[in-house]
């Protein structure tokens, strides 16, 4: 039986789109964009481009008018703002327009990492002991939380903002780290209790039912004080960085007890959170086995041979099959 085949809108930041391939059709373009669009093609549907710019009534008039049957989100921001990426959901929702990826509501509680462990921590999922420090406001450091600390931009994904410097010893340089976030990115900062062990990321598919993928680890092999032990935006993004000191990214080798416990956590903080279609839990599983939630991300790179593609492809759904997967399964959410 033919497989039916739909009219897709694919919605992406004007950042992501190559001044020479605006349809994203030149196969050396090597992004996130162009492997999902590719492969919306290969599967048999009709896809056609929208840019979102700065001009919120053009993007939802250009919708409007193409009036597909799905819109895969791609966005991140919304005039360079990614604290906007909720706006660009909560704008298809008023549009009543079907549309891949977590709503407007999972991308709020997401993207504010403060209100997130506010949530996990109060439905007793375990997260690093943290506070805020609002933009323009001043804020007691809590005594209860020990040294050293990690101090992050409190809307930023992707490991914006987090280098070595972003562990901190003592007050003066939290009172420095924090100062300088703040004023770099335009925000306010969180800063939590480092938490020391193994950094594991899980992908998670689907609703109503859910898919935990294989576990990955960032395995930083190099044990001097000089090295990395976080996953920096520089670990992140940089593979000659990740050679120099030695870090790389596998599958993480677990026993099968422990394996089960950290699923079923991801599975509930997945809810709690109202994720929807595929989302990525990273945590740090402590030396005594204590599963801690380090971050939620709502809208997790997809691009092929990123962590969600590689362990989708470790138990067989090739990257074709997860992105048709994604497709069905936010198709199913409004059929039902």
């Amino acid at each position: 039986m033919a497989q039916k085949s739909y009219k897709i809108t694919a919605l992406v930041d004007i950042a992501a789109v190559p001044e020479n391939d605006p349809q994203f059709l030149l196969p050396e373009i090597a992004i996130t964009e162009y492997h999902v669009i590719q492969t919306i093609r290969e599967l048999g549907h009709e896809v056609t481009i929208v840019t979102v710019e700065n001009d919120i009534i053009a993007v939802a008039n250009q919708l409007r008018e193409q009036n597909p049957d799905l819109v895969f989100n791609l966005t991140e921001e919304f005039a360079g703002d990614r604290r906007k990426d909720k706006n660009i959901a909560a704008m298809l929702e008023l549009l009543e327009m079907p549309f891949t990826g977590t709503g407007s509501i999972g991308l709020t509680l997401c993207r504010d990492k403060g209100l997130s462990k506010q949530i996990l921590s109060h439905h007793r999922i375990r997260v690093p002991g943290f506070m805020s420090f609002p933009l323009g406001k001043k804020t007691k450091p809590n005594k209860s939380i020990q040294f050293p600390m990690i101090v992050k931009p409190a809307f930023e994904d992707g490991s914006e903002g987090i280098s070595n410097a972003s562990v901190v010893n003592d007050i003066e340089s939290l009172e420095n780290r924090v100062g300088f976030v703040t004023e770099k990115w335009n925000q306010g900062a969180i800063v939590e209790e480092f938490i020391e062990g193994r950094e594991l990321y899980v992908g998670v598919i689907g609703n109503k039912k859910l898919i935990t993928l294989p576990i990955r680890e960032c395995i930083f092999k190099d044990k001097t004080s000089e090295g990395p032990n976080l996953a920096t935006y520089r670990v992140k993004w940089d593979k000659a960085y990740r050679e120099k000191w030695n870090i790389e990214y596998g599958f993480a080798k677990l026993d099968e007890a422990i394996t089960k416990k950290i699923y079923r956590i991801c599975k509930r903080t997945y809810r709690l959170l109202h994720l929807r279609d595929y989302g990525r839990i990273d945590l740090r599983l402590t030396p005594d086995n204590k599963i801690i939630i380090l971050e939620v991300n709502a809208n997790p790179d997809i691009a092929y041979g990123e962590e969600v593609a590689e362990a989708a492809e470790k138990v067989g759904i090739s990257y074709e099959q997860l992105i048709k997967q994604i497709i069905s399964t936010a198709l199913f959410r409004y059929k039902s």
